[in-house]
């Protein structure tokens, strides 16, 4: 895909207020954005989401963006952390992503693209098969501590048990789960 105009020089436009540098910059750097992102996490409408989000973020602070000589590795490091970000905020796991290239704006190839989204498929099998082991308690129990952030005696209060029960079951729980993913 061709770029029609100088990335650097959208970036300054853009810095300046310009919001169809903005519209322009986005049109030229979709394609290569979705593909990089999908090399970071194969999930393709969480990837364009982080995308619209990101260029949101832009458009927001544009007033205070510093100069960038290489708008195009700013972009897919920008993208990453956003994704990493919402992850993070979404309480996925870190396994659920792929491997990140070191060197900025490398691209996976669909072939890679295509195996690692089988290996988080199997990732996510595996732990639906592990997680049908538990008991619904410790299932309740382990959504709460980690998926809700609660405290073990939080956790104990609502389900009227001594906070070392809670620890207990929850501990078990991860315990059965370690040993199940390891098979």
């Amino acid at each position: 895909m061709q770029q029609t105009n100088e990335p650097v020089s959208l970036w300054q436009k853009i810095r300046k207020g310009d919001k169809e540098a903005l519209f322009v910059l986005y049109d030229d750097m979709y394609f290569h954005l979705v593909r990089y992102g999908l090399s970071v996490y194969a999930d393709s409408d969480l990837v364009k989401d982080c995308i619209g989000h990101l260029f949101l973020k832009l458009w927001d602070s544009h007033t205070t963006l510093n100069n960038v000589e290489n708008v195009r590795s700013y972009l897919f490091t920008s993208l990453r952390r956003t994704i990493v970000d919402y992850l993070n905020a979404a309480g996925r796991t870190a396994s659920a992503m792929l491997e990140i290239h070191e060197e900025e704006g490398t691209e996976a190839s669909y072939e890679e693209i295509i195996i690692a989204r089988e290996r988080d498929e199997e990732i996510n099998r595996d732990l639906r098969n592990a997680l049908n082991t538990l008991s619904p308690k410790q299932i309740e129990l382990i959504r709460m501590r980690f998926f809700e952030n609660l405290s073990y005696k939080e956790i104990a209060h609502l389900n009227s048990q001594s906070v070392k029960t809670s620890y207990n079951t929850i501990y078990d729980a991860i315990k059965m789960l370690r040993l199940k993913l390891k098979m």
